[in-house]
């Protein structure tokens, strides 16, 4: 128990000196993604002090539809893990309001060019949405987004929210799924070797042609990918620890 609470402080200094780092980078640089993968390719370094070993898989996925939209399962604070490892370049996030008022993290996130949502005010939230599909046509820069909404904090995947979809088709730009293992029932810091997180990039989805009222039908093809290809990394993981 004392090697965990050791890791997990050492790790927020970490990430608190990372995002140090990315508010003087914001200052000079003020709203650029280059920013946001700056500052993710130092906390990366991070997971070595948790003593987590992460496999990514298809990488160049990631890169054969650009711009896109990146979506992932969210499963809770530790998120930050695989999505620091996983995010490419040119690519902001988009995270609740909330967000800024977390000490150091908030206002870098802000800095970074990342997008703010309003999730209690649906017509903030749609708007929001239009002014995400609006930057990567204009900025041609790909968005990261957890379309479940909340962490499932072990309760498996959630429903996706129809949002993240909407934003695609408006800014006629691919889906790619990133499938990142359950963290959450795999990973035990009380040990020297925490265990292995294991992240795979899906091939992209297209949206070209499509119209809002086909988020429903792209959504649910999404979900099932995610759901299934998560199910394989368990899988994967769980017979790696026998």
């Amino acid at each position: 128990m004392l090697l965990k609470f050791i890791r997990l402080f050492f790790y927020i200094l970490w990430v608190v000196l990372a995002c140090t780092i990315g508010i003087f980078a914001g200052l000079i640089r003020p709203f650029s993604a280059k920013n946001t993968k700056m500052v993710s390719d130092i906390i990366n370094f991070g997971h070595h002090i948790l003593g987590i070993k992460i496999r990514m898989r298809n990488r160049d996925y990631m890169n054969a539809h650009r711009p896109c939209v990146f979506i992932s399962n969210h499963q809770d604070n530790l998120d930050i893990i695989p999505g620091c490892h996983a995010v490419p370049d040119d690519t902001v996030t988009i995270g609740k309001k909330d967000i800024l008022y977390v000490p150091f993290f908030g206002l870098f996130y802000w800095l970074a060019g990342n997008i703010l949502i309003n999730r209690s005010n649906k017509k903030s939230a749609f708007s929001t949405m239009d002014q995400a599909a609006a930057q990567i046509r204009d900025r041609k820069i790909s968005v990261w987004i957890m379309p479940e909404g909340t962490r499932s904090r072990g309760r498996g995947i959630l429903p996706f929210k129809k949002g993240p979809f909407i934003t695609a088709i408006k800014a006629q730009v691919p889906i790619v799924p990133v499938a990142i293992s359950s963290y959450i029932r795999h990973l035990d810091f009380t040990k020297w070797n925490s265990g292995t997180l294991l992240i795979e990039a899906l091939p992209a989805i297209e949206t070209t042609g499509l119209k809002p009222e086909d988020a429903t039908a792209l959504k649910d093809k999404c979900y099932e990918a995610i759901v299934a290809a998560v199910a394989r990394l368990d899988r994967e993981v769980e017979a790696n620890l026998k």
